[in-house]
């Protein structure tokens, strides 16, 4: 009896203890929470709440809705599994569209990188006058979407634009197959490449001005400080600047659809994905298909963030 009460009270002395730092680690989490809140929490509640709103339950009914037969008016919806989504991979359109997202966004990525960087090397470097070229660069982006449009489509006019009158030329910009793409990459270069400049002026800004002093009293010229010295120090930027134009141009659609006078350019050759989605959604009323359609391009999207991010996380484990 006396054994089995001392193995009794060994066995239970451990419990107290156990117990107490349960509590207390549960106290503690409660006050770091509440710590949290209190030194600001409550103010990112807002942006949470609308965040939430407007952004997750979206999603979530837009997922829902990909797996039904809904159309426009919203009656007589019936759950019809996977049906939306195996005909968006047997829809020529569908891939058609993708296609031209794509051929879109191998354009525009490249030229935004050298041109931004380029822009931004003249006015980091330029001595007269900074203001100036920092201001006429970054102006255009913030112009509206359909501002844009509209003042290149009258650029891009065959017989009283500017572009054909100042070449020389005599091309139907708008109106055939092979420049009509082109015509509005740039557009989009013109519109949005001071975003990316902005970056990389300020990436330059930031890279120590005695590396290229140590650089040049080694000898190194101009084109050498560039390769060397320049061009390292803004790999991370020139990552994010392409991370985030290619998320934006395989999502392209304002400026492509106004310049078209809301078509599909010559011959469907400017429609995007985006373009089709919205198609199937508010001219076929076909909302479960388009949704269907809009999860996939979601799909994707998420795949160009997630790499971006294992690229990052993965060069900055390569440096430590």
């Amino acid at each position: 009896m006396s054994s089995t009460a001392s193995t009794a009270s060994t066995t239970a002395v451990p419990a107290a203890p156990r117990a107490a730092r349960t509590a207390t680690g549960t106290d503690t989490l409660r006050l770091r929470w509440g710590r949290r809140l209190q030194h600001g929490g409550w103010f990112v509640t807002p942006f949470f709440v609308l965040y939430g709103l407007f952004v997750l339950v979206p999603i979530v009914r837009g997922l829902y809705l990909s797996f039904t037969d809904a159309n426009i008016s919203g009656d007589h919806t019936s759950f019809i599994g996977l049906d939306n989504y195996r005909e968006a991979l047997q829809d020529d359109l569908v891939w058609q569209s993708l296609w031209h997202s794509v051929k879109f966004t191998l354009w525009v990525v490249p030229l935004i990188v050298v041109l931004a960087l380029l822009m931004a090397l003249i006015a980091h470097h330029t001595v007269h006058f900074k203001w100036l070229w920092r201001f006429c660069f970054f102006a255009p982006f913030l112009l509206p979407s359909a501002v844009v449009a509209n003042l290149w489509y009258w650029l891009f006019q065959p017989v009283n634009g500017l572009v054909n009158h100042t070449l020389g030329l005599d091309t139907p910009w708008l109106t055939q197959k092979s420049t009509a793409l082109l015509a509005s990459v740039i557009a989009t270069l013109w519109w949005t490449v001071g975003f990316s400049f902005l970056l990389y002026l300020a990436a330059l800004q930031n890279i120590p001005q005695h590396l290229y002093e140590a650089a040049e009293l080694d000898g190194a010229n101009a084109f050498q400080r560039m390769i060397h010295i320049t061009v390292p120090n803004l790999r991370n930027i020139t990552g994010l600047v392409v991370a985030l134009q290619i998320l934006a141009s395989l999502q392209v659609y304002d400026q492509v659809v106004i310049m078209f006078q809301f078509g599909s350019g010559p011959e469907s050759s400017t429609r995007t994905f985006v373009q089709y989605m919205i198609e199937q959604g508010f001219t076929s009323y076909r909302v479960g298909y388009a949704s269907a359609i809009s999860m996939i391009l979601f799909i994707i999207v998420a795949a160009v963030a997630l790499a971006r991010m294992w690229l990052l996380r993965t060069r900055e484990e390569a440096t430590r």
